[in-house]
């Protein structure tokens, strides 16, 4: 080996280390690489950054502004109200989602498709009072292995396509991956939903306390046209069930009628009285179609300012509001917001919300223009409660939202557009629909994520340049001298399945795939077994957040630490490994 190499291999070396130790966080880490490599000299200055700008490094930050929007748009919604159920067993969920991740990654780039099922899972768990990171592996799993089903699924498939266009004459065609794929994606999701997921580390802080969401009692109007005119109170029971709302009354007309008046058919202008926690409070009306308690001045509201939030405050003795009702003091036409709800422990509200008179310890759920929460909260003289990040559903955009995104991973599966653009150009679609507000769109990166992948792939490349990785192939060819078939598939896998935990699966299936040529020219044999075997092994990186970019974009989300991935992922590369060998020896015989 020569200086260089022998600094990155070293350089790598400390990294795993390190960040398997755990002692600090992952970004800083990866950045104090970068800077070390940097001054030793073996990443040159002028490619410091490159990896800022790369490709897989946009995908992430523009995936995540995505997802965000697909859950203010009501996309998200949409999907959970039609095929996920939170009162689901764990192992239930993890393959309803598994294999609806599956079935869409083989049609469509797998970011894309964790992208969307992404906030479907989180929001799901949250429901389900369980830690969010229990499924959200499991999910990532599911898409990165349905990509191997097909041609378009995964990039490495797409490149050893080409690479076998330019050696042999042919490309492979959109489901010669199918047989080796499909066996090794249905044995992995077999695993993971059965086992794998109890092989993943919890911790308290990550677990979603229900009790920490207060409900609150507060309105719905039934505005004219609404498909819930005409039929009876009571009918509306699943709806508000899955969305854990309580329906407590009707007012119509100014005049309330207790119980939850389920025989009363409900007319345009009739107020639900619910009891909800804010997030399922906003649900339930999205998936109604239902408008806030004073829906005049909600279209006010959106006509005058860039968007809406949904703030908490508690009410302290000095209120202003303290003794008064919410028409009372003008609170809609004096500071131009909306009282939704009041959550008052242990004791029923018993008149409409904004003609309640609040006392002192109330918590008022209040929907304000954007950015002008602590204004009212001030002028109320009230107590904002910390920042839950809760949002107003643009439920009216919620297909405009799914056809963009939809439209956008068509273009790009099909190579009319690549993705990053497809992707760049759906942001900017959300951000002028305001589906995504502006003030809002860097806060939903994870910036430590970025800084994570903008510091490793650099050290990659110099790793390639450098010859480290003609190196290992080197040393592989040597070392399976003499081995039988079955030997040397299993060997090849095992090498390219570890550059790909380490590098990106894209540039593991470049380096691996002229070893794989190379092995099948010296036994005399076709090559493309061998190319297969590097097609499914360059896919499968489970073992680090790193080698592929749904293990990365589950990172933050997940609560994940660099150590927790290899806990599930190391016995499903192997079950891959003895699922995928005996397949290409079927189905691409020597």
């Amino acid at each position: 080996m020569n200086t260089e190499q022998i600094i990155l291999f070293s350089i790598f070396g400390a990294v795993f280390a390190l960040l398997l130790w755990g002692r600090w966080r992952y970004d800083i880490v990866a950045f104090g690489a970068l800077m070390a490599a940097v001054v030793l000299g073996a990443v040159e200055t002028e490619d410091a950054f490159d990896g800022f700008g790369h490709e897989a490094t946009l995908i992430v930050a523009l995936v995540l502004i995505v997802s965000a929007g697909l859950v203010r748009s009501g996309a998200v919604y949409l999907i959970t109200r039609t095929l996920v159920d939170s009162s689901r067993k764990l192992g239930a969920h993890i393959v309803m989602m598994g294999g609806i991740g599956g079935l869409l990654s083989a049609f469509m780039n797998n970011v894309a498709a964790l992208a969307l099922l992404m906030p479907v899972d989180i929001q799901t768990a949250r429901k389900a009072g369980r830690v969010p990171g229990l499924s959200l592996m499991p999910l990532s799993f599911a898409t990165i292995l349905g990509g191997m089903v097909t041609l378009i699924g995964t990039p490495p498939n797409i490149i050893i396509a080409t690479f076998r266009e330019e050696r042999l004459g042919e490309s492979f065609r959109m489901f010669d991956f199918a047989p080796v794929g499909g066996l090794a994606a249905i044995a992995g999701l077999a695993f993971v939903a059965l086992i794998g997921w109890r092989l993943i580390p919890t911790r308290e802080d990550a677990v979603v306390r229900t009790s920490d969401l207060a409900p609150y009692v507060a309105e719905l109007t039934v505005p004219e046209g609404n498909r819930q005119v005409g039929m009876r109170v009571g009918e509306l029971s699943e709806a508000a069930e899955k969305a854990d709302v309580a329906i407590i009354g009707l007012i119509r007309d100014g005049r309330r009628l207790y119980g939850n008046a389920r025989n009363n058919v409900i007319q345009a202008g009739d107020a639900l009285v619910l009891e909800a926690a804010p997030g399922a409070l906003d649900e339930f009306r999205s998936a109604l179609s239902l408008a806030f308690s004073d829906d005049r001045r909600e279209e006010l509201l959106r006509a005058d300012s860039e968007g809406l939030d949904i703030i908490e405050m508690v009410v302290k003795p000095e209120s202003r509001l303290n003794g008064k009702t919410a028409q009372t003091i003008g609170l809609s036409w004096r500071q131009r917001a909306v009282l939704m709800g009041i959550s008052r422990r242990g004791r029923r509200i018993t008149s409409q919300v904004r003609k309640t008179v609040v006392e002192p310890g109330d918590i008022l759920l209040i929907l304000v223009q954007k950015d002008t929460g602590n204004d009212v909260a001030d002028w109320l003289g009230c107590l904002p409660l910390a920042d839950r990040g809760l949002a107003v559903t643009q439920d009216s955009k919620t297909w405009a939202a799914i056809g963009l995104f939809g439209g956008a991973v068509v273009l790009a599966s099909l190579g009319v557009i690549a993705l990053p653009i497809a992707l760049g150009l759906v942001v900017i679609a959300y951000v002028l629909m305001r589906v995504v507000p502006l003030q809002e769109l860097y806060d939903h990166v994870e910036w430590p994520v970025v800084v994570l992948l903008g510091s490793m792939i650099p050290l990659g490349a110099a790793l390639e340049e450098s010859g480290g990785t003609s190196l290992i192939a080197a040393n592989l060819i040597w070392l399976t001298d003499g081995w039988p078939a079955w030997a040397i598939l299993t060997a090849l896998m095992v090498v390219t399945m570890t550059l790909s935990d380490v590098l990106n699966n894209t540039a593991t299936a470049i380096v691996a795939a002229p070893i794989g040529i190379q092995m099948a020219q010296g036994l005399e044999v076709s090559p493309d077994p061998f190319l297969m075997a590097v097609a499914v092994a360059a896919s499968a990186a489970f073992l680090t957040p790193i080698g592929h970019k749904n293990n990365t974009l589950i990172l933050g989300p997940g609560g994940y630490r660099f150590g927790d991935y290899w806990r599930m992922g190391l016995p499903l590369e192997i079950l891959v490994i003895a699922v995928s060998v005996p397949a290409i020896l079927v189905f691409w015989p020597l």
